[in-house]
């Protein structure tokens, strides 16, 4: 299936590496205009604009929305692991951060981008969720908390916007090969590997294309659904 997203423009945000960036890219291949919000810069021609922007702040997402104008396509990928240890050695500082950046990014980045979207009756909202969101992770309470709250704000937008031609959906990978690696133990990404049953972490090409058929025109008749991108995975 070739998906022509000619026209239309596009926010990613987290779009400065990883899976966002791949995103991006696809998303650009298919003809769209895209913008990338990300605290860390980027000049990667992929991106029609690039933006410094803090999803976590409301005063940023909102002056961003503005300057942005007209979006067709949200995809909230911004996110942050967190520490990964027991629960009960969090502190009330680290959830914060997490849920502050993984959820609350996703609502307002939503919340600021919506009322354009309805008003021209048409738009998609790919929000990036996880498998930590459906059956949590021993040592990222935070993070699979903030997750699990991304899939019932996905399946709420969608309920609520569901005749205004904006569709919302979320990807729920499995753990992938992203930088995120990079701060957790051994034992951590060895335990997360064991649990699918494909044996292997997802590749973020893997999970931007199934985002960007979620962004596209193709996905018509599909909203409030977590796609699962988890090597088996999944249950549910």
């Amino acid at each position: 299936m070739k998906l022509d997203l000619s026209g239309q423009t596009a926010v990613v945000t987290g779009a400065a590496r990883g899976i966002g960036r791949a995103i991006a890219g696809l998303l650009q291949e298919a003809g769209a205009g895209v913008e990338g919000w990300d605290l860390q810069p980027s000049d990667d021609p992929c991106f029609a604009h690039f933006r410094t922007v803090d999803v976590s702040d409301e005063a940023a997402v909102n002056g961003a929305a503005a300057a942005a104008g007209d979006i067709d396509i949200l995809i909230n990928n911004a996110g942050v692991n967190g520490p990964t240890k027991p629960a009960w050695e969090y502190t009330l500082a680290e959830w914060n951060a997490v849920l502050a950046v993984d959820l609350t990014g996703v609502f307002l980045c939503a919340r600021a981008l919506i009322p354009g979207m309805r008003a021209r009756g048409y738009g998609r909202i790919v929000n990036i969720a996880s498998i930590a969101g459906k059956e949590g992770n021993p040592d990222a309470i935070a993070y699979g908390a903030a997750k699990a709250g991304v899939v019932g704000v996905t399946k709420t937008l969608a309920r609520e916007l569901a005749l205004s031609g904006v569709l919302v959906n979320c990807i729920t990978p499995s753990m992938a090969e992203t930088p995120f690696l990079e701060g957790m133990s051994a034992e951590y990404v060895a335990d997360r590997k064991a649990r699918i049953p494909m044996g292997r972490f997802a590749r973020i090409e893997e999970i931007a294309a199934m985002a960007v058929f979620a962004a596209s025109p193709a996905c018509s008749f599909t909203t409030g659904m977590a796609f699962d991108v988890s090597g088996g995975r999944a249950d549910y």
